[in-house]
């Protein structure tokens, strides 16, 4: 079973030995009421909990300020439960939670977190909470509105569906539920008898994974209130109506999509995704006439329809343009399309979608072999475009957009026909924020030509840009330039021309930069670590996974001192050993260490990893 480092218990790290200790401060040059009006709002969590562990004279006005919060967030690091003990029982007066729970047990969460006042609780990355907690949280948060849970895959959907009616019983205020099981396909969640008690509040529902039999029959039932006993009509469960819905199924079909427009007229955001173990058979696959069911939905403003190749290389393969051409004719209102693994649509049906939806902001396409240049002419408005490994799109696409005014992020991610050329296009869009060319036949003029664009570019990746060596990173950051005060996040994994002249140019010029992926970079050594620790950078997140040039010296620049602010960092593949970690794990309760291979946040794969009680 796959493990990051071990967490330690808070108290090893976050305070001060008591023994000669200095004394409680008296006559602190400011008043209270400045203090924490005027300054602790102004921190953040971490900061407060810190400034209570070194400085007791300031710990009562710690406390009263946690105790103002409204809102609580920890999901930016994974606390411990001796972490999570100490700082949520003061914050009296909070509504909101959210919190990683990588490192928590079902007693951490119950004893700390759960309580009446909650209207809104997310429980993310839940490794290690089984299924109990759901009945704990109808049991103990009466007055949700909503609901967030993402699951480790237990292989127990009876207990799962037990657990999910106690829950649903007791909240009759929810409005959002959405849970989620990652790590397997085989816990499906099994539906039965579970519409009688979904609250009538209830206006969005997000579930995976689902057996697609199971859902069509759940949303049916939905439909039919001669299913609704007659004991049960008149209470707070029963009729309602939902307007968002999302879910992840074994596979798509012409019955399910009839199931949901029938079902489900008032829907204004549907989101199906489907993983498919093999190539889907009639009469269970999608069709065009189960998109063309989609003509009843006339209030749908977010439409995404994606099938993954996660566990095969499968498509849509019976949906033509026709399908598309009536979709684009009967959902005019459309304000985010997102469409995956139509292998059979060709430039017609796709360009048929932003010519008629006239409100279109975001557009992705994903895995589409027979979409190329001519789908994007005369593309207008767009916010946001996503194509994703799409073959046959190259520079050209690009050129249409080079007088626009409204694109903020744009992703050609696996596009391979990319190159410098598009470069220049790129250049001329000066409202671009998010820029993702990964995978791209660009090379360092291309880049050469991006630095003199002077894009005030937040997130950047060129990862598997393996055409760009040390000579384009400088170039990029030659200047005085807004991307060196701008840019958050960069990716140059996968680039094996990248080595510490690279990352040199990256450390005396991005002190804004968080988050840094470096992932297969064989030629990064100790001293871009080194160089990395001792720079103004701001990280919170570090990825040098499979960074062979790095030796087990990088646990003692973690024991240094240095990289005060990280919170995660992926150090498999290399050298060092989990054993060194664990010390310096010791020392900082907010750092999470991952060996697995994850990207970065272990977003990933979080529901693999497995933590021991008591944490």
């Amino acid at each position: 079973m796959k493990n990051c480092s071990k967490r330690p218990r808070a108290e090893t790290a976050a305070s001060p030995p008591e023994t000669g200790g200095a004394p409680p401060l008296e006559g602190f040059p400011l008043p209270d009421t400045i203090i924490l009006s005027e300054i602790f709002k102004r921190l953040e969590l971490e900061s407060l909990c810190t400034v209570a562990c070194v400085c007791r004279s300031l710990r009562s006005i710690v406390s009263q300020s946690l105790s103002t919060l409204a809102s609580l967030d920890i999901s930016a690091f994974s606390p411990n439960g001796e972490l999570v003990r100490r700082i949520v029982p003061r914050l009296r007066g909070v509504k909101s939670v959210t919190i990683d729970c990588l490192h928590l047990n079902d007693s951490s969460v119950i004893s700390s977190i759960l309580r009446p006042p909650l209207q809104e609780l997310n429980l993310l990355n839940c490794a290690s909470l089984s299924y109990q907690i759901l009945a704990s949280i109808g049991d103990k948060c009466p007055n949700l509105r909503i609901l967030v849970v993402e699951f480790a895959g237990k292989n127990s959907p009876d207990f799962f569906r037990r657990n999910l009616i106690e829950m649903l019983k007791n909240l009759i205020y929810l409005e959002h539920l959405s849970i989620k099981i990652r790590g397997t396909e085989v816990d499906a969640y099994d539906l039965s008898s579970i519409d009688l008690f979904l609250p009538k509040a209830l206006k969005s529902l997000k579930l995976q994974p689902l057996d697609e039999q199971d859902a069509t029959h759940f949303i049916k039932k939905l439909r039919d209130e001669r299913e609704i006993p007659m004991n049960l009509s008149n209470s707070s469960f029963g009729v309602f109506t939902l307007v968002r819905l999302s879910l992840v199924l074994d596979v798509i079909t012409d019955r399910l999509m009839n199931s949901i427009t029938s079902s489900l007229p008032l829907l204004v955001d549907l989101d199906l995704e489907d993983r498919p173990c093999f190539e889907p058979k009639l009469p269970l696959d999608l069709t065009n006439n189960g998109l063309q069911s989609l003509i009843s939905c006339r209030h749908l403003t977010h439409l995404s329809i994606v099938r993954s190749r996660l566990n095969s290389p499968v498509s849509f393969k019976r949906v033509n343009d026709m399908g598309i051409f009536l979709l684009a004719e009967s959902c005019i209102d459309l304000e985010s399309i997102k469409l995956g693994g139509f292998s059979k649509v060709t430039d017609a049906g796709f360009s048929s979608l932003h010519h008629s939806s006239h409100k279109l902001k975001k557009l992705e396409i994903r895995n589409a072999p027979s979409l190329s240049d001519m789908a994007f002419h005369e593309i207008t408005g767009v916010v946001e475009l996503k194509l994703q490994s799409c073959p046959l799109v190259t520079s050209e696409s690009i050129s249409e957009l080079a007088s626009s005014s409204t694109l903020e992020l744009l992703d050609t991610n696996g596009c391979r026909s990319i190159a410098d050329h598009c470069i220049e296009y790129i250049s001329c869009v000066s409202t671009l924020t998010s820029l993702n060319l990964g995978g791209a036949d660009i090379t360092d003029s291309g880049l050469d030509i991006l630095s003199r664009a002077d894009l005030p570019l937040t997130h950047l990746s060129l990862r598997g840009c393996t055409r760009v060596n040390d000579r384009g990173i400088i170039c990029l950051f030659n200047g005085e330039l807004k991307i060196k005060k701008t840019l958050l996040s960069l990716d140059i994994g996968y680039m094996p021309g990248i080595s510490d002249r690279a990352i040199r140019a990256i450390v005396s010029s991005c002190d804004a930069i968080s988050e840094l992926c470096m992932r297969y970079c064989f030629y990064v050594s100790d001293n871009s670590l080194r160089m990395l620790a001792k720079s103004d950078c701001k990280l919170r997140k570090l990825d040098v996974y499979h960074c062979v040039g790095l030796s087990d010296g990088m646990v003692e620049v973690m024991e240094g001192g240095f990289f005060r602010g990280l919170r995660w960092f992926g150090a498999g593949g290399t050298l060092a050993e989990k054993g060194g970690f664990g010390r310096v794990c010791e020392r900082r309760p907010w750092l999470t260490v991952c060996f697995e291979g994850c990207e970065i946040g272990c977003h990933d794969g979080w529901q693999f990893h497995k933590y021991n009680d008591g944490y």
